[in-house]
């Protein structure tokens, strides 16, 4: 069929040509807007989940339910290599300039910017200097403790009560949010404890892995009431085929029950893997309906696309004892693993994989379930690990 006409998107953050099985976040997400705006406090929300379930298109959906709701919206990504100030604070400086051209009397807006410039000021012996253009003096004694922790409440503080004062919210949406690190995270929470006790329109969404709400929680005994941590999941059957079935019958396309349940057994109903087979079986299939033998003939070069890209890029860079953990683990089948078979697997004692274990979670590949057990944050990455090597000695 046409290649041109295809309806599936696979890729990192691609919106899905039908968003379906995530209503009662979005739902929740509306109602936090809503609440904000009136004074009525409500828990951000951080997303969890495993790679590929559609955190980053939820992400994404939420910061266009947060614009219809009057907010104004920053939206950013963590990651290894680039602290948080430095992310966050050319956001800000580029909100703060928006609110003080907006119509109207009014200084918060000015105020803000100027203790944006005390913040990343005093910050410089932390994080080193970074540069956000702002041509303007700083407010004394607003924000410049140098300690994250004391300095980011204040500053969330003065930018909200801008905000509020033209009479909007800001939205704050960060994805893979368990990149930042414990002072940095813990200085987040209290600035969202600020929020809520002074009724601010400043409200927090996230997402990432599984292992977020451990580390939040770690940072700050309370985060737990002041956010909620909706687990985001593969799809149900319905939903599957729901996001199969309703695009291709908008172009007059059908799938066979016979392709949708060869589909759903492939992919476990992860959203991410759902649009790889989705896609490849349309290009392949020569006309309406998408059966079967379709399905199964592009199974292969789906999994050569997903071993070369998808679980490659991130097999890539961990180190060979890494490897060979994540191999020990693929090769008792699927999880979640104890440490101690792992361990048995690999012929080695718990005490020598206790480092490993450690890397692999904080380069996010793996994370803990339960005490005592461990899980791939991929899916299907043992399936991949198998393929990919053999099991070798531990040196």
């Amino acid at each position: 069929m046409d290649r041109i006409s295809n309806p599936f998107s696979p890729g990192a953050g691609s919106p899905p040509p039908e968003l379906v099985g995530r209503d009662v976040i979005l739902e929740d997400a509306s109602v936090l807007f809503a609440r904000t705006l009136a004074k009525r406090p409500e828990k951000s929300l951080l997303l969890t989940g495993l790679r590929g379930v559609g955190k980053t298109v939820l992400l994404n959906e939420i910061e266009r339910l947060a614009a219809h709701a009057g907010y104004r919206t920053i939206m950013l990504e963590a990651h290894e290599s680039k602290v948080f100030p430095a992310l966050l604070a050319p956001a800000l400086r580029r909100l703060l300039y928006e609110l003080d051209r907006m119509a109207g009397a009014g200084k918060l807006a000015r105020r803000g910017l100027a203790v944006l410039k005390s913040f990343l000021g005093a910050l410089k012996l932390s994080y080193g200097d970074f540069e956000a253009g702002l041509d303007i003096e700083p407010e004394t004694g607003a924000a410049d403790s140098g300690d994250i922790e004391a300095d980011l409440p204040n500053l969330f503080c003065a930018v909200a009560e801008a905000a509020q004062e033209r009479g909007t919210g800001i939205a704050i949406l960060i994805d893979e949010i368990q990149y930042l690190n414990s002072k940095e995270l813990s200085a987040l929470v209290m600035a969202m404890h600020l929020m809520q006790q002074r009724q601010l329109p400043l409200v927090l969404v996230g997402a990432g892995l599984p292992i977020l709400p451990a580390l939040v929680g770690n940072s700050k005994s309370y985060a737990e009431r002041l956010l909620q941590f909706p687990v985001i999941g593969p799809l149900v059957r319905l939903d599957a085929d729901r996001a199969l079935q309703d695009p291709v019958r908008e172009a007059g396309v059908e799938f066979t029950d016979e392709a949708l349940d060869e589909i759903f057994h492939l992919t476990r109903g992860y959203p991410y893997f759902l649009q790889e087979w989705g896609y490849m079986s349309w290009n392949r299939a020569e006309a309406s309906p998408i059966t079967l033998d379709t399905v199964e003939r592009a199974t292969e070069p789906i999994m050569l696309r997903l071993d070369q890209n998808f679980f490659r890029v991130r097999f890539d860079r961990l180190t060979p004892k890494e490897k060979e953990c994540l191999r020990g683990m693929a090769e008792l089948g699927c999880g979640p693993y104890r440490l101690g078979d792992i361990a048995a697997v690999l012929g080695i004692g718990i005490a020598r994989l206790s480092p490993v274990r450690a890397s692999l979670i904080r380069k996010g590949m793996i994370y803990s379930p339960e005490h005592g057990e461990l899980d791939f944050t991929v899916p299907l990455f043992d399936e991949f690990m198998r393929r990919t090597m053999a099991l070798q000695k531990w040196n």
